[in-house]
């Protein structure tokens, strides 16, 4: 079943009518009515390319956060051939918000990472909702050490409200986990690319994102915090977090026009929660690209220099 955010309602009022002339067309006694669904229908779709059209950030962190947007399970398993994931940091624990492993994208061997924030209750109590521990980080670390050894390059889907502010997360070393693992991302001589899926979430975010090509989905937030933290640290009212959304700056355009991130993955009208495949499709063509751009003529020293490079020199074109 289709979940609705508010400001779709228009959309939902349709297609709530058109669901109900569908039951009564299967009724042998009911009129036709295949035309009124057919202009229904052109309604509908026509009002939810208006209202994506215009979205403001506030929507589109709605939109990034929907619980039917695809997750990382969702591009692995539309992605990626031979998945083996790997469990623990090997210090501590295993972390079920961190998935990290290896796998097959069209054929090449690459390194996979990603916050997995669950699908059901059951799955996002598991993972956490995607807010990652200390050990999560350093499952990261690993896996890319392992990529590095191997000339492997790295792939990271982030989808993240931010790393799991716990007592037990900080007591274990939080800060310095985000930390080596942003560091990790800088240091390895192989090829990485970022792609914000959803939510991308203050250094929870970074430590993962830290690549070569940093790009988003046309409705991702990418946020040194949460609208809500923004309203509670800027006026003290977490109620006023549509007002930080929309002075943040955290939308795919914004962040393309700054340098902070190199591309934008469009989504259809209605969002990759209605449009899984052809985001899929479109998320592939862009690791295609990015596979294609990094030949294997490039120096492990010219990897790094060119990453190093691409993150100094954010923000120096701005007045």
């Amino acid at each position: 079943m289709q979940s609705y955010l508010d400001f779709e309602k228009p959309v939902a009022d349709l297609e709530g009518k058109i669901a109900e002339l569908k039951s009564l067309s299967g009724d042998a006694r009911a009129v036709t009515i295949d035309d009124e669904i057919n202009g229904l229908t052109a309604r509908a779709d026509q009002a939810l390319a208006d209202i994506y059209r215009k979205l403001t950030p506030w929507q589109k962190t709605q939109v990034a956060r929907h619980p039917q947007r695809p997750h990382f399970s969702d591009y692995i398993k539309g992605l990626i051939t031979e998945w083996q994931p790997l469990a623990g940091d090997r210090k501590y624990a295993e972390d079920p918000a961190v998935q990290a492993g290896f796998g097959r994208f069209n054929g090449t061997p690459i390194a996979i990472l990603g916050q997995e924030k669950g699908n059901t209750t059951e799955t996002r109590l598991k993972h956490n909702f995607g807010m990652a521990r200390p050990e999560g980080y350093r499952k990261a670390v690993r896996v890319m050490d392992m990529a590095d050894r191997f000339n492997i390059p790295v792939i990271s889907f982030v989808d993240t409200a931010g790393a799991y502010p716990g007592i037990g997360a900080e007591e274990r070393g939080q800060a310095e986990a985000i930390a080596r693992c942003t560091e990790k991302c800088l240091e390895i001589g192989v090829p990485n690319l970022a792609i914000i899926i959803g939510e991308g979430g203050s250094g929870g975010a970074i430590a993962i994102a830290t690549a070569n090509r940093v790009l988003m989905l046309e409705n991702a937030i990418y946020a040194v915090a949460s609208p809500e933290a923004s309203a509670s640290i800027l006026w003290k009212d977490a109620a006023r977090a549509q007002d930080a959304a929309n002075n943040m700056k955290i939308t795919a355009q914004d962040l393309l026009g700054f340098g902070v991130i190199d591309g934008i993955i469009p989504e259809p009208a209605g969002g990759a929660h209605r449009h899984a495949n052809t985001v899929m499709t479109n998320a592939a063509a862009a690791i295609s690209t990015f596979l294609r751009d990094f030949p294997g003529t490039k120096s492990r020293l010219q990897v790094r220099e060119e990453r190093r490079e691409k993150f100094m020199a954010i923000g120096s074109t701005l007045n």
